[in-house]
C-alpha cells in the first residue's frame, strides 16, 4: 500500500512532497509507487531491511542514480525535481537538500584534510575567498562539537575516529545550509554511545537551524528516540506509516510486527547451559598491550610515547560457553580479540587449549583452535574467491593432506551446519553452486560463509567481531539463532567482541565491561546487564536503551 503523513504542516505546505515514485534499472523496478512528505522542521524516519528500496528512493530525490528510470513526482518546495535540468539539480544539491552517508571513511576523500573538504564546498558553492572558507570550516567542525576544530580541520580522516568522522560529515552536510538533511545509517557503525551522541548532535542541530530530517534506517530504537514519523518499506513499497508512537507500539501491518519482533531476546530454552566438565578453553592472565605513538614536538625526534590499550586484564572462556567483551569505542576490545587471536604481541599469558602462543611457527597447529568471524561480510570475504575456495581455504594450511573430494565433502559439511546448502539443491546442481562468488549472496549470507569459513576446520573457540552489526534486524536474528544453535551442538566457545549490547543479552553467559584498557566490571550476563555496579557499565545500558528487570528476565524464561 501507499500511505501519505497527514500532519497539519505538512498537509498544508510540505517542504518535500512524494508522490507515487518509481525508480527502475533495466527491467527491474526497485521502488514501487512511493509516497511521503516531510514538513519543514521535521524528522521523519524511512525504515525497512537491506533491500527494501529505502536508500534508492531516498537516492533518486535528486536523481542521484544516473542508470536508474524515474517515474511520479518529487516536489521541493512546490519545484519539480523530477524533470528538474541537471544544472538546477547541480545548484540544489548540498544547498537545498544535503546527505550525510553511512560510511564517512569511503564517503570523505583520504587524501585531504577534512577541513579542506568543507572550504572546498564554500569556495564552490559560495564564493567565498580561500581565507574566509577555511574560518567558516573551522565554525562548521566546532558546531558539531569537535574538539580543538582548528587542528582537527588540518587533520585526515583517518586520524579521526568513527564518531569524529561522522561529525565531519554532518558539519559537510550543514556547511552551506540546506532545508533537509538526507541521513543515511548514520549510526551504524558506531557504539551506542557515540550513537546517542550523534542522534543528540541530529536533534540540536535541527532545532537550531530549523531543518527538516529524513533519516534511513533499519535500527527502530533509533527511530523510537529520534524521529516524529516513520515510513516503513518492504519490497520497494510502503506498507505502513504514521506517528512514531502509533506505527511503533500498535503497528497494523505483520511486517512491521516482525520488525519489531525481531529484536534480540535472551531464551533461556535456546542459551546453552553450562556443564560442570567445560573445560577452560581460553586464558588471559595479566594481559597488557602497548603501542609506540609520536611525542610532540623536538622531543618526538628522540623518544617515543606509549599507548596502553589494554592493562592487566584477567579473564577465563570455558567450552560452550559465550564471553561478551562490551565498551565503546577505544575501550580495547579490538586489541583484547587480536592479542587472544595471537595477532598482537602482549605481555602476560595467554593460553588457547591450554597452549601459549609461542610467536613462532610452532603456533600453526594451534591458530585451528582459535577462528575469527569478522564485523562486515562485504569486505572479510574475498571477491575474487568461490564460495568453495573461501570455506575451504582454511583446510588447505591445516589439513594438507585432505584430497580434494574430501575437502569438498568438509566444505559441504559446513555449510550445510551454517543452513546455506539449499535442501532443494540436488547433487548435479551442487557443483554450480560451490562456483558462485561473495557479490551473488545477500549480507545475511555472505555472513554465514564467514561462520562456515570458521567452522571448517573444527576449532574450540570462535571470536566474534561484532557479527551482526552490518545486518538488519531481521538478518540478525537469524544469525544470533545460528550461532546459539551451533554453540549447543558443538559445545564452541565464543568470545564476543561488541557494542551492542541487545546481542550481549541474547548471546552472552558472561560479560567483560571494558574502559580506557582496563576492566570495569566483570560477571554473569544477568548480573551485570540487570545490576550494573560501575557507573560505566550503567552509562553504556542507559545509551543502548536496554533497562533490563527481574521481572523482564523471568519473561524470557531465566
Amino acid at each position: 500500500m501507499t500511505d501519505t503523513m497527514t500532519t497539519d504542516s505538512a498537509a498544508s505546505s510540505p517542504l518535500l512532497d512524494v508522490r507515487d515514485l518509481h525508480v527502475a534499472f533495466g527491467q527491474h523496478e526497485v521502488v514501487r509507487g512511493v509516497s511521503l512528505q516531510v514538513a519543514a522542521g521535521q524528522k521523519v524516519a524511512l525504515v525497512g531491511e537491506s533491500g527494501s528500496g529505502k536508500t534508492v528512493a531516498a537516492l533518486s530525490l535528486l536523481r542521484l542514480l544516473p542508470q536508474a528510470r524515474l517515474a511520479g513526482s518529487v516536489r521541493l518546495e512546490g519545484e519539480e525535481l523530477l524533470q528538474a535540468s541537471e544544472r538546477r539539480l547541480r545548484a540544489l544539491r548540498g544547498d537545498a537538500v544535503a546527505y550525510v552517508f553511512q560510511e564517512p571513511m569511503t564517503a570523505l576523500n583520504p587524501l585531504v584534510p577534512v577541513g579542506e573538504q568543507i572550504a572546498e564546498a564554500l569556495r564552490a558553492k559560495r564564493g567565498l575567498p580561500p581565507a574566509q572558507a577555511w574560518a567558516r570550516a573551522e565554525q562548521a567542525l566546532a558546531q558539531v562539537g569537535i574538539d580543538d576544530p582548528a587542528r582537527r580541520a588540518r587533520q585526515y580522516p583517518h586520524q579521526l575516529s568513527g564518531g569524529q568522522r561522522q561529525r565531519v560529515m554532518i558539519a559537510l552536510a550543514l556547511a552551506l545550509q540546506p532545508r533537509l538533511l538526507v541521513a543515511d545509517e548514520p549510526t551504524t557503525a558506531l557504539d551506542a554511545h557515540l550513537r546517542v551522541q550523534i542522534l543528540e548532535l541530529l536533534g540540536q542541530l535541527q532545532r537550531q537551524l530549523g531543518l527538516a530530517v529524513l533519516l534511513i534506517t533499519h535500527d527502530l530504537p533509533l527511530v523510537q528516540r529520534f524521529a516524529d514519523h516513520v515510513v516503513v518499506m518492504q519490497g520497494g513499497r510502503v506498507v505502513e506509516s504514521g506517528p512514531v508512537e502509533q506505527v511503533l507500539t500498535r503497528p497494523q501491518q505483520p511486517y512491521t510486527q516482525r520488525l519489531l519482533a525481531s529484536r534480540p531476546v535472551r531464551d533461556g530454552q535456546r542459551l546453552r547451559a553450562p556443564q560442570p566438565d567445560d573445560a577452560v578453553v581460553l586464558t588471559l592472565q595479566q594481559v597488557s598491550v602497548a603501542y609506540p605513538i609520536p611525542v610532540p614536538g623536538w622531543r618526538g625526534w628522540l623518544r617515543r610515547g606509549r599507548f596502553e590499550a589494554l592493562r592487566q586484564v584477567c579473564t577465563e572462556l570455558r567450552r560452550g560457553r559465550t564471553l561478551a567483551v562490551l565498551g565503546e569505542s577505544g575501550s580495547g576490545k579490538t586489541t583484547l580479540a587480536l592479542a587472544a587471536l595471537g595477532l598482537q604481541p602482549a605481555q602476560g599469558r595467554i593460553e588457547v587449549a591450554g597452549q601459549a602462543w609461542r610467536g613462532d611457527a610452532r603456533d600453526r597447529a594451534l591458530r585451528r583452535q582459535i577462528q575469527v568471524v569478522f564485523q562486515d561480510p562485504y569486505s572479510s570475504l574475498s571477491p575474487r574467491l568461490t564460495l568453495e575456495q573461501i570455506v575451504g581455504e582454511g583446510l588447505r594450511v591445516h589439513a594438507p593432506q585432505m584430497t580434494p573430494p574430501q575437502r569438498r565433502q568438509r566444505v559441504l559439511q559446513a555449510l550445510r551446519e551454517v543452513g546455506l546448502l539449499p535442501a532443494d539443491l540436488s547433487p548435479a546442481q551442487i557443483p554450480a553452486w560451490l562456483q558462485r562468488y561473495p557479490h551473488a549472496f545477500s549480507g545475511g549470507q555472505r555472513q554465514r560463509i564467514a561462520i562456515a569459513r570458521a567452522l571448517v576446520v573444527e576449532p574450540s573457540v570462535l571470536v566474534l567481531d561484532e557479527p551482526t552489526s552490518a545486518l538488519d534486524v531481521t538478518v540478525q536474528q537469524q544469525v544470533l539463532q545460528l550461532l546459539l544453535r551451533l554453540q549447543r551442538e558443538k559445545g564452541l566457545a565464543y568470545l564476543l567482541i561488541t557494542h551492542d549490547v541487545g546481542v550481549v543479552w541474547a548471546l552472552a553467559h558472561d560479560v567483560l565491561v571494558l574502559r580506557q584498557g582496563q576492566v570495569a566490571e566483570a560477571g554473569p550476563a544477568q548480573q551485570v546487564l540487570t545490576t550494573p555496579e560501575h557507573p560505566y557499565t550503567r552509562a553504556l545500558l542507559a545509551s543502548s536503551g536496554l533497562a533490563l528487570t527481574q521481572t523482564a528476565l523471568q519473561g524470557h524464561g531465566m
